[in-house]
C-alpha cells in the first residue's frame, strides 16, 4: 500500500517575498489537493476554531479567506463553523462575512439545539451527538490550529473534529472519559487527615474532594502532569495515576472524529493545520500566551491520521523554548515529545494517531512533500515597497 501525501510548507523563507509566506504556500498546497475541482455544487463547511475572549493565535482569517476563495472558485457553497458561542462574538477577532467572505455559522444551531443522534457504547459514552451543520454539508474541509492540550498534550486536526464538530453534551462526556476507570479507592485511606495532605501534595490543585461521594478524591486529569508527587502520601493502593485514564480521552476523540467523518462519502473531506504560534493549552482558553515551540509550518492532506502524524514528526525535532512556559506550570520530563515535556508522559500525543489508524482512519505511514523548498542560502536583494502606495 502507498504511503499517504501530506503537503507542507515551511514557516521559513529564502527571499523577503509575499510568494514564500505561509499564505502563498497554503494556495500551493489547495492546489495540490485538487480542492478547487472537488467541490462543484457541494455544500462545503470549513470547521475552524475561531476562539474566544481575546485570544488571537487562531488561524487567521487570511488564512480561511484563501480556502473560501478556492472552494468559490471551484463552484461550491462555502460557510466557516464552529460552536455557537464562539461564533457569537467572533466578529471581535475578525472573522465576519465581509472579511472571510462567507457567512460565519453556529454548527449545532443557536444553543447547539440541532444535532443528529448516532449510537456507539464506549465507556461512559452511549449517545454520539454530531453538530447538524456539520452533518448535513456535502464536504468538510477542516482548518485546525496547533497547539498544546490540557488533557491529551496536544490539539489539531483530530481535536478540531472530535470536540468542534460535537455538541456541548458529547464534549462533556468525551472529557468525562477519563474518569471512568476507577482510580480512588477510599476504602484503602479512610483517615481524613491523609487525604488531606495528599491534595496538598499536589502543586496544581489537581486533587479535589469528590463533589458527589463524600470521603473521596477526585483527579482534575487537565493540570496533572503525571509528577506523582501525590502517591509519596497516599496508602499503598489508594490512588493510581494510570495511563488508561489519560489515554481514554485521546481514544474517545479518535472514535469522535471516525463517526464525524461517517457522515461524508469517501473523497468529501480535507485536512488542514496551521502550526505557528503553538501555545501551551487549546485556543478554547480565550487568551494568548507566548509560543512555546518554534512556528513549524501549515500542512494539508486527504488523511487525517497522516496529517498530524506528520505534524508531531517535525514537532519533535525542535525544542521546547522552556523560557516561554507559564511559571505556573513544571517540566520536569525530559525523554519525550516536546509536548509531553510541557504536559507529562501519558499524555502522550501519538496515541491518538495510534487510535485513529487502527479505526482505519488513514495510515501512520507518509510522505511529506515540501511544496516550496527553502533555498540553504540565497542572497538577494531587498524588495521596494513604495511610500506612496503606487
Amino acid at each position: 500500500m502507498s504511503k499517504s501525501i501530506v503537503y507542507y510548507g515551511s514557516p521559513r523563507q529564502a527571499r523577503l517575498e509575499a510568494e514564500e509566506t505561509l499564505p502563498a504556500k497554503l494556495d500551493l498546497i489547495l492546489e495540490r489537493l485538487h480542492l478547487r475541482d472537488r467541490v462543484k455544487g457541494e455544500t462545503v463547511a470549513i470547521k475552524a476554531h475561531v476562539g474566544g475572549n481575546i485570544g488571537y493565535s487562531t488561524v487567521h482569517p487570511v488564512f480561511l479567506r484563501k480556502v473560501v476563495q478556492a472552494v468559490k472558485d471551484g463552484g461550491g457553497h462555502p460557510f466557516v463553523t464552529d460552536v455557537d458561542w464562539d461564533v457569537a462574538g467572533s466578529e471581535t477577532r475578525g472573522y465576519t462575512r465581509e472579511v472571510l467572505g462567507c457567512p460565519v455559522l453556529p454548527s449545532a444551531g443557536i444553543n447547539e439545539a440541532y444535532h443528529y443522534v448516532h449510537h456507539r457504547e464506549y465507556k461512559n459514552i452511549k449517545e454520539w451527538k454530531v453538530a447538524g451543520m456539520i452533518q448535513d454539508a456535502s464536504f468538510l474541509v477542516n482548518f485546525a490550529h496547533v497547539k498544546g492540550h490540557p488533557s491529551c498534550g496536544f490539539g489539531a486536526a483530530f481535536k478540531n473534529i472530535a470536540l468542534g464538530c460535537m455538541v456541548g453534551e458529547t464534549r462533556s462526556a468525551i472529557h468525562d472519559t477519563n474518569h471512568y476507570d476507577r482510580y480512588w479507592f477510599g476504602e484503602l485511606c479512610p483517615d481524613e487527615a491523609i487525604r488531606q495532605r495528599i491534595k496538598e501534595a499536589c502543586p496544581f490543585g489537581a486533587i479535589v474532594d469528590d463533589k458527589e461521594r463524600p470521603g473521596d478524591l477526585h483527579i482534575h486529569f487537565e493540570p496533572c502532569n503525571q509528577c506523582k508527587r501525590c502517591l509519596q502520601v497516599a496508602p499503598p493502593g489508594s490512588l493510581k495515576i494510570d495511563p488508561v485514564n489519560f489515554h481514554s480521552f485521546m481514544e474517545a476523540n479518535a472514535i469522535s472524529v471516525a463517526i464525524t467523518l461517517s457522515t461524508f462519502e469517501p473523497g468529501k473531506a480535507v485536512h488542514l493545520a496551521l502550526a505557528t504560534h503553538m501555545t501551551p493549552v487549546c485556543d478554547c482558553f480565550g487568551f494568548t500566551s507566548m509560543p512555546i515551540l518554534p512556528d513549524a509550518g501549515i500542512f494539508g492532506s486527504d488523511d487525517i491520521v497522516a496529517l498530524d502524524q506528520a505534524i508531531l514528526d517535525v514537532i519533535a525535532k525542535t525544542r521546547l523554548i522552556e523560557e516561554n512556559v507559564p511559571t505556573s506550570m513544571e517540566v520536569w520530563y525530559r525523554d519525550g515529545h516536546p509536548f509531553q515535556l510541557l504536559h507529562g508522559p501519558y499524555k502522550d500525543p501519538y496515541k491518538v494517531v495510534e487510535y485513529g489508524e487502527k479505526l482505519g482512519l488513514g495510515s501512520r505511514e507518509y510522505e511529506l512533500v515540501d511544496v516550496l523548498p527553502v533555498a540553504e542560502f540565497v542572497r538577494a536583494p531587498m524588495a521596494y515597497i513604495s511610500a506612496s502606495g503606487a
